[in-house]
């Protein structure tokens, strides 16, 4: 039978209610403040048309506190599915203009249900956060809520990629789902992020604080590590989450989105070699080498900021995605640290987690040494590095670039460590530690005794790296498959990751492993 004009009439003025959250008057001061709403977010992320809707008439149930009869469309939160690149994505965005975004029942209901999808679906988990928490008026039901949706981030870990972009502010609970998700991009100057804010700091500890100093994107990018990307502005967000996804599968069961060109480049590189200082003690910029080894403009680093003596990120290599873990010789001469072991650790089990190659760069003199490190837990922290590559069983290749000294040539990715095809460079030292420190420990009489002990400790030190640290001796005990002209890198890593591609390893049944958290 026809629908009534009444009917028609009675969809769309609820439909143009819903659509405009708060009143177009708190959307045009958000515009003034340089700010989206919530659904010119999900608008700009989502090819125009495609995103459908969940929950578009949710209403709230608070009964307390005046709230009873108040209008909050949507309950703050825009929840749906859409298109990007032509790849489905559920998508969250909160609301600022309702209710300031708190999360009621309704709310961490209808995120409760996009995220339900989104397992069931095999499809990722985008969400932007903008809220100012639980809503106080709805007690401890609001709790229970972010509890249901906590639970359902720890689920979705591992299955599908979770991608979470803090917008506004996101204080105390809300905090704990972004910090559960698997990246997080936060917008420079619109947002915060803090379990404490200054007030309560101050209050219980008596101490001064901003939010910039606590909850900054810069500072989350740089000192805390709680972050992944710094965007400039909305779009610039929006821009990184479309980048990011075009690196990863759907889901874990999915192919990462390879685009294999036909044929290998098996062109050498000899602008490669340009790069690497005459000397070994000299540091040079390892993102030269990565910008190398990639398709020209693929790498995207992730956590740029944040223990800058390691390079983490992906890219395409003749088309094939990769993740790279790489010492920063610029940065604490590359040493492992707690922080670097804890950024490649997590980086390392993502890129497990959904099917995509890692490739390790390798120019490591040691973890670093230090009362800091050592009473912070570097045993503890360092440890995580060498269980990630121990647990992993997508294709390993490790690249030897200069030094791998003791524990760290370990923790970088070794032969036994579960590396498929482990490639050393000419002037690669690989050994328990380094020449001059082995030297002042095996020949400290010949020494003592020497006329010119730095010249006879120089000559010694070369002796040393002749006949126990040389490539060739490792090569020759097969802990390196083979050693190779810098040039030849890229074309041999790229034939390696072909060969790689239908690995299959399977490890003893169990729940999981215990990693030394």
């Amino acid at each position: 039978m026809p629908i009534s004009k009444q009917a028609v009439e009675e969809l769309e003025r609820r439909r143009a209610a819903a659509t405009l959250g708060g009143g177009q008057k708190k959307i045009d001061a958000r515009h003034n403040k340089g700010l989206w709403s919530a659904r010119e977010r999900l608008d700009a992320l989502f090819t125009a048309g495609t995103f459908q809707e969940f929950g578009l008439h949710a209403q709230h149930e608070s009964r307390q506190f005046g709230m009873e009869g108040k209008d909050l469309p949507g309950d703050a939160v825009v929840t749906g599915v859409g298109f990007i690149d032509n790849r489905p994505v559920a998508a969250f965005s909160q609301d600022f203009t309702v209710a300031g975004g708190s999360l009621g029942s309704k709310h961490a209901e209808k995120l409760s249900l996009v995220m339900d999808h989104a397992e069931l679906s095999g499809v990722p988990v985008v969400g932007f956060n903008d809220s100012g928490g639980a809503r106080i008026q709805e007690g401890v039901i609001a709790l229970s809520g972010y509890g249901q949706v906590f639970n359902r981030n720890v689920r979705l870990s591992g299955v599908v990629p979770q991608i979470a972009v803090i917008a506004g502010p996101c204080a105390g609970g809300a905090a704990y789902s972004p910090a559960l998700m698997d990246f997080i991009i936060m917008i420079r100057g619109g947002s915060e992020m803090f379990i404490c804010g200054p007030e309560v700091i101050r209050g219980v500890t008596g101490q001064a604080t901003s939010k910039d100093e606590i909850g900054s994107a810069d500072v989350h990018a740089s000192v805390s590590g709680n972050i992944h990307f710094v965007a400039d502005s909305e779009q610039d967000a929006v821009d990184i989450v479309r980048r990011l996804l075009s690196y990863l599968p759907s889901n874990n069961m999915s192919e990462p989105p390879h685009q294999i060109a036909p044929e290998v480049d098996l062109t050498p590189d000899p602008g490669i070699e340009d790069i690497l200082p005459e000397s070994g003690k000299v540091p040079f910029d390892v993102k030269d080498v990565i910008n190398r080894l990639v398709d020209p403009g693929t790498f995207l680093e992730v956590q740029r900021d944040f223990a800058k003596n390691m390079v983490v990120g992906f890219g395409r290599i003749d088309g094939i995605v990769v993740g790279f873990i790489a010492n920063q010789p610029k940065e604490l001469a590359g040493c492992l640290d707690i922080d670097a072991s804890d950024k490649g650790a997590r980086f390392i089990r993502f890129c497990n987690a959904f099917g995509i190659p890692i490739v390790n760069l390798v120019d490591v003199p040691g973890f670093l040494p230090g009362v800091r490190q050592e009473r912070g837990g570097i045993i503890r922290h360092g440890a995580k590095m060498l269980f990630a590559y121990g647990a992993t069983t997508v294709p390993k290749i490790t690249i030897i670039m200069r030094k791998a000294y003791g524990g760290a040539f370990l923790a970088m990715c070794s032969r036994d460590m579960g590396a498929d095809i482990v490639l050393a460079w000419p002037a690669a030292e690989i050994a328990v530690m380094g020449a001059e420190g082995a030297v002042n420990i095996l020949y400290r009489g010949d020494l003592e005794k020497a006329d010119d002990r730095v010249a006879r400790s120089r000559e010694l030190a070369d002796e040393y790296r002749a006949h126990f640290a040389s490539p060739y001796i490792s090569a020759g005990k097969l802990f390196v498959h083979d050693v190779i002209m810098p040039s030849e890198t890229r074309g041999r890593v790229s034939l390696a990751l072909r060969t790689l591609l239908s690995k299959r390893e399977t490890r003893p049944p169990k729940k999981h492993g215990n990693i030394p958290l």
